[in-house]
């Protein structure tokens, strides 16, 4: 079972997530690569939120592909290339993410591969079955 921490000696979150999440020992892992606010016929929406559900649905897929859930989820790093941007990608991330939030780090970066992305997510889950 996974373990979320949240110390009462450090500052709590600024957002909704974990300062640490332990896997336990004999856990599989899955590390999702970074996904991109990208339809499957290559439509990119031009807000940010709705780029970010789009990252989240594909990382989604991945879990269940794994036999994982949101559950799951220890690890999300999420980059995006503007700070008016934030509000955006953590209403997305707030309907995804499940109770308790996983350990989590947000960067405001100057670009992606394509100059349309605006975010990109990427995560680590882990199951002890």
């Amino acid at each position: 079972m996974l373990r979320h921490f949240v110390p009462p000696a450090i500052r709590a979150p600024f957002a909704r997530y974990s300062h640490a999440v332990e896997i336990p020992a004999g856990a599989r892992l899955l590390l999702v690569s970074g996904q991109l606010g990208i339809t499957p016929d290559d439509a990119i929406p031009d807000g940010v939120e709705e780029q970010a559900a789009l990252c989240f649905a594909a990382i989604e897929a991945c879990l269940t592909e794994a036999g994982m859930g949101r559950a799951d989820i220890v690890r999300l790093n999420a980059y995006v290339t503007d700070r008016a941007y934030l509000a955006g990608y953590m209403a997305a991330r707030d309907r995804f993410i499940a109770a308790p939030p996983p350990a989590s780090t947000l960067m405001i970066v100057s670009g992606f591969a394509r100059p349309e992305f605006k975010v990109e997510i990427e995560a680590l889950a882990a199951r002890q079955d």
